[in-house]
């Protein structure tokens, strides 16, 4: 069955100082996405879309968009690539964009950019971040057995696993119910705490007490295309107020979900991954990432080289 994986690898990473998507993390070099590439073709997924900015094109090609063109899915079929770009200027047309917005408008607009590469179902995630390989055959097995525009998939992860110590970090944290998921509230400055507690410091900076255990959401999302009408209503609704709000706000996933979920628009299966999530918010983060690659290979996970055409 054609499924397609969308790499959301259009931010430029502030926090981070740079353009973490492109940083080789692999011991020969390999950047995240080309793990997240690897194991999804090796699940079954037939096509790849890159979101991006312009200024990142001919880095991601060569890096990796390439060489993704010449893979092969376990049973023969070449895997196609096509490339979106997200700029604040598109989809936003008739929209009176305040000028000094220049940051993207968030999760929900950079899976809109690349709506019309997109014809099958397909699973969305962040190019900066590690998610497992049997995360990516999880979902994939599911997006090929549903038959329901109206289901949709998310990989969950722990909490407890997904912090960094180097600084806040933003979760959408999972309120579930007999393997669904009921709400889910993006939260913004998550922190660890001295104590080793994780807290919600967005209001107090003593923080909201977070359950270690909860699920969260790590963009690791899977919808029919049928999603792409859905998005784009809320989306046009949120640029229309934009004015209205704050002009630094973003539209963003696990916000699209929730909001759908109240009004029984859509049901979200909540798949669960044995893998450990990493990932890079904060050069401090760099160190681990590399550490966790290696033994990965070391154990054989992985090829010596990513960079084998397989």
């Amino acid at each position: 069955m054609d499924a397609t994986l969308v790499i959301m690898a259009a931010g430029l990473g502030s926090r981070y100082g740079g353009v973490k998507q492109i940083e080789g993390m692999g011991p020969n070099g390999e950047i995240l996405m080309e793990y997240s590439i690897h194991d999804a073709v090796s699940a079954g997924f037939n096509k790849v879309v890159f979101i991006i900015k312009d200024e990142i094109y001919d880095d991601v090609r060569e890096l990796c968009g390439d060489r993704t063109a010449q893979m092969t899915t376990p049973d023969g079929q070449r895997v196609k690539v096509e490339y979106a770009v997200q700029s604040i200027d598109k989809l936003t047309k008739g929209y009176n964009i305040p000028p000094e917005r220049t940051k993207p408008l968030g999760t929900v607009h950079a899976v809109l950019c690349a709506k019309d590469c997109v014809k099958e179902p397909f699973a969305v995630i962040n190019a900066d971040d590690y998610y497992g390989i049997g995360a990516y055959k999880t979902i994939y097995d599911a997006l090929c057995q549903n038959k329901d525009p109206k289901q949709g998939f998310m990989v969950g992860y722990r909490l407890k696993n997904t912090v960094s110590e180097h600084g806040s970090v933003t979760r959408g944290v999972c309120s579930c119910e007999d393997g669904y998921l009921t709400k889910v509230t993006e939260t913004y400055k998550i922190k660890v705490f001295d104590d080793g507690t994780i807290r919600d410091t967005e209001k107090d900076e003593n923080g909201k007490l977070l359950d270690p255990e909860a699920v969260v959401s790590m963009n690791l999302w899977g919808f029919d295309p049928k999603i792409f009408d859905e998005m784009q209503d809320r989306f046009d609704k949120f640029l229309g107020g934009m004015l209205d709000g704050d002009i630094k706000s973003e539209y963003v996933l696990p916000v699209f979900v929730d909001e759908l979920l109240k009004e029984d628009k859509l049901a979200i299966q909540v798949l669960r991954s044995n893998d450990k999530w990493f990932g890079i918010t904060y050069k401090e983060d760099r160190p681990v990432v590399r550490e966790e690659l290696k033994k990965l290979h070391d154990q054989g996970s992985y090829p010596k080289s990513l960079r084998e055409l397989k």
